[in-house]
């Protein structure tokens, strides 16, 4: 909570002082540079696989191929829809998030048995709030790297903050001290990941009112707002209505900072929640998911996917096969190939076109030497092992 108010302010004071220039940089990103890096999203994917990174490969590929389901986005032709007219739009993302890691969850827990009801101790305001300084600032590298990222990822238009905070985490695992504790609750991994969230947020702003250009689906909404309003975004805004700019910015710092009260009476709340017994619990959770997964299209078809999802997540948590490149496979997989088409179309099937853009051929260096040094690395290690013997 604490390290997505900072991230969440970090972004909102870029939005302030550089917003142009960020958004100038935001659309200098072409489907080139837009393709090495969702590429290398996917390259962090094996940071965060765990120990076995083939099975990490092997989870990322089954959420690669379930983006493939649907139309092809250059000819338009059915792809793996068996007939079926509900997958021609492919898989909804939120069945997928839903069922892998809520679906997914409940199955595994109900596993161990119902527990029976937990009399947890009473958390006080002050026991919340105690101590959350030091830990910020134990884990000031990745809560600082996280706000940075979230904020330049966010200003691209179409990445969002889900995108943000992959990328952060993958990069805090790749660094830390301790990766072992990612993904048991680690606080440093936490703060990385929350504080990225929240600054790409602020991050969508800049594209939106600089260009009228939507960096995520809520800034579309905003920009549909300001021209019912009778205002147009775009660099005049900031002439022709000043009052408007600085009202978002003092809004957005008002928003991060009520996260606080309201975050410390949540966490208090949850206390009677975490209480309940489980068999009352887990089928109201169920509920719970099963509504939002329907409500996002109103698709009953949505539900099957909730469902598959989750069979196959639990299948894989079972087998110690980790669901969060599975996940990151879905959400990036899809940007991979619709910006690589658009880029081949581009340039006419040359693939030295990716490395004529200067930020393009940065990424892609980056990119390629993610993927090949690890290979290199090991064939090393290896001929100095056959010198040895």
């Amino acid at each position: 909570m604490f390290a997505a108010v900072v991230g969440g302010l970090v972004g909102t004071a870029v939005l302030i002082l550089v917003a142009p220039q960020l958004a100038n940089f935001a659309l200098s990103f072409s489907s080139y540079e837009y393709f090495w890096l969702a590429l290398l999203g996917l390259s962090c994917a094996t940071l965060v696989a765990g120990a076995d990174k083939l099975k990490g490969a092997v989870s990322l590929a089954l959420g690669v191929f379930v983006t493939l389901i649907g139309l092809d986005v250059v000819t338009g032709t059915p792809r793996y829809t068996f007939g079926l007219v509900d997958l021609q739009a492919g898989i909804s993302l939120i069945a997928v998030l839903i069922g892998a890691f809520a679906i997914a969850e409940i199955m595994r827990s109900s596993q161990s048995g119902i527990r029976k009801q937990v009399d947890l101790p009473r958390i006080g305001a002050g026991a919340i709030v105690k101590g959350q300084g030091g830990t910020l600032w134990r884990h000031k590298v990745p809560l600082a790297r996280g706000s940075f990222l979230g904020t330049v990822i966010g200003a691209l238009p179409g990445a969002g903050p889900d995108i943000a905070a992959w990328i952060a985490y993958a990069i805090s695992m790749r660094f830390s001290r301790n990766p072992e504790k990612y993904g048991r609750g680690s606080s440093e991994a936490v703060i990385g990941a929350g504080s990225a969230n929240n600054a790409a947020l602020a991050g969508a702003y800049v594209p939106a009112l600089v260009f009228g250009i939507p960096g995520d689906s809520i800034t579309a909404i905003v920009i549909g707002v300001l021209l019912i309003k009778g205002l147009q975004p775009g660099p005049l805004v900031f002439v022709t209505s000043p009052d408007l700019i600085n009202a978002i910015y003092i809004v957005f710092i008002l928003a991060n900072l009520l996260i606080l009260p309201l975050g410390i009476v949540a966490i208090m709340a949850a206390r009677r929640v975490l209480s309940v017994r489980a068999g009352f619990l887990y089928p109201a959770i169920l509920l719970l998911c099963i509504i939002g997964t329907f409500a996002t299209n109103n698709a009953l078809f949505d539900l099957w996917t909730l469902c598959a999802i989750g069979v196959l997540v639990w299948i894989m948590n079972a087998n110690d096969y980790p669901a969060a490149p599975f996940v990151l496979g879905v959400v990036l997989g899809a940007i991979v190939e619709q910006n690589f088409m658009t880029s081949m179309l581009m340039s006419d099937g040359r693939l030295t076109a990716f490395f004529t853009r200067p930020i393009a051929a940065v990424l892609g260096i980056i990119t390629l030497t993610v993927w090949l040094l690890p290979p290199v690395l090991a064939l090393r290690r290896l001929v100095r092992r056959h010198k040895t013997a």
